[in-house]
C-alpha cells in the first residue's frame, strides 16, 4: 500500500490532501495501486455529469443525505447506509437535487489514474478543460444530450 499501514483521520485527507472537484470536496483516504478511496461532501444542487470509467469499478457508500445516480436509463436514489455499484464501462451521473448537502465515500479498483486526476482538476472550472484533463487519465465524460 503507497499509504503505510495506520490510520487516515475523519477530519484528515492523505499528507493533508484536499480537493475541489466540480463543486464537491473530496479527501482522499486510502490510495494503493489496488483501490482509491475518498470521502466527498457533496453541496446541493450539484453534480458529476454522465461519465464511463473503462479501467475500474466505482461504488458509493452514503453517509448523509440523498444522491441520485443516473445509470442503464434509470435513476437511482441512493440514501444513508446505501451503497451504489457502478461497473467498470457503465455511465454514470451523480446528481445531488435534494436540497441538502450529502456526505459519502467514493471507491475504485483498481485505483489506476484516478488519485492524479482529482490533484489535476483541483478548483479547475472549465467544463471543456474538465473533459480533457479526464480523458488523459481515463475517465471518459459523454457528450451533452442535443438541445432540442
Amino acid at each position: 500500500m503507497q499509504n503505510g499501514a495506520g490510520i487516515t483521520a475523519s477530519k484528515d485527507g492523505l499528507d493533508g490532501i484536499s480537493w475541489n472537484v466540480v463543486g464537491h470536496t473530496y479527501t482522499p483516504k486510502v490510495h494503493s495501486t489496488n483501490a482509491f478511496i475518498w470521502h466527498a461532501v457533496v453541496p446541493a444542487d450539484t453534480f458529476v455529469p454522465p461519465h464511463i470509467h473503462p479501467t475500474q469499478d466505482e461504488w458509493i457508500v452514503m453517509l448523509e443525505g440523498e444522491l441520485e445516480v443516473e445509470m442503464g436509463g434509470n435513476v437511482h436514489k441512493a440514501g444513508p447506509g446505501d451503497t451504489v455499484r457502478m461497473p467498470m464501462g457503465e455511465a454514470h451521473g451523480i446528481f445531488n437535487r435534494s436540497g441538502k448537502t450529502a456526505t459519502c465515500v467514493f471507491g475504485v479498483a483498481p485505483a489506476r489514474k484516478l488519485f492524479d486526476l482529482f490533484g489535476a482538476l483541483n478548483g479547475v472550472t472549465d467544463p471543456e478543460e474538465l473533459v480533457r484533463l479526464s480523458a488523459l487519465h481515463e475517465v471518459d465524460f459523454l457528450p451533452p444530450p442535443d438541445q432540442a
